[in-house]
């Protein structure tokens, strides 16, 4: 199982960019290209009748653009963006891409992305064969926000709690930072992993690890006093096993 081929589809409407990728891909023993494809509609041909490890797929791209192809897929293969925008990064993430190319893309910087690959397929294999129902941390460690023209990197463990503001929420670090951004606090409640995060108000998700003492209906977290819903003030007790 160890040697075997990574397959590996590569999909983008400029044959320039199919070309480079190609080359990239003949350097690299571990992969075995099965096809290019200039758009989403004849990689979807091939994904359906044979075994595809990992896509290589550009976004912009006529008729189904790559971040649609990706949800369109009930089985997912592993998935390596590239492209020439930086402003579908955080779709991206949120799709579970192994990593996300900007163009002109490097040697060096495509063969991190693939040993990126290779390491989740070995993550895959070692995993038992009968799933633990029981509530595991999620994969990723981070996700990537998107706030005054620029992404930013937010670690769940410098994360301290997040306060929705209309349609907009800020992210409380621990190092005192304060990032704003156009999101939503019912989203970041889903995506978030729940048995470090939870919701205690309509205004507020907080890092159950960082809580330093509940008193009446208010939270202290890193010396910050927060309110709790009457709603959530059940769930919140029983999270912290009160």
């Amino acid at each position: 199982m160890e040697n075997e081929l990574i397959k590996t589809l590569i999909i983008d409407d400029e044959f320039p960019a199919r070309k480079l990728l190609s080359e990239y891909v003949s350097k690299i023993p571990g992969l075995q290209l099965r096809g290019t494809c200039e758009n989403a509609m004849k990689a979807m041909e091939i994904i359906q009748s044979e075994p595809i490890d990992l896509i290589l797929t550009d976004i912009q791209m006529p008729d189904l653009s790559g971040l649609e192809l990706v949800k369109s897929m009930a089985e997912k293969p592993l998935v390596i963006f590239t492209t020439a925008y930086a402003e579908y990064a955080i779709d991206s993430y949120e799709l579970e891409a192994v990593d996300y190319l900007l163009k002109p893309i490097s040697f060096p910087r495509f063969l991190q992305a693939i040993n990126k690959v290779s390491e989740r397929i070995k993550a895959r294999r070692k995993e038992p064969a009968a799933a633990d129902p029981s509530p595991v941390k999620a994969e990723r460690d981070f996700f990537m926000v998107k706030a005054d023209y620029k992404l930013y990197k937010i670690d769940y463990a410098s994360l301290i709690y997040i306060e929705g503001q209309s349609e907009y929420v800020t992210f409380h670090m621990k190092d005192k930072r304060r990032i704003t951004a156009y999101y939503s606090l019912k989203k970041l409640e889903e995506e978030l992993p729940s048995n470090e995060f939870m919701r205690i108000h309509k205004s507020y998700i907080v890092s159950l690890s960082n809580i330093e003492s509940v008193e009446g209906n208010m939270v202290t977290i890193c010396g910050q006093k927060l309110a709790i819903g009457k709603n959530y003030k059940d769930a919140l007790l029983n999270a912290l096993n009160v």
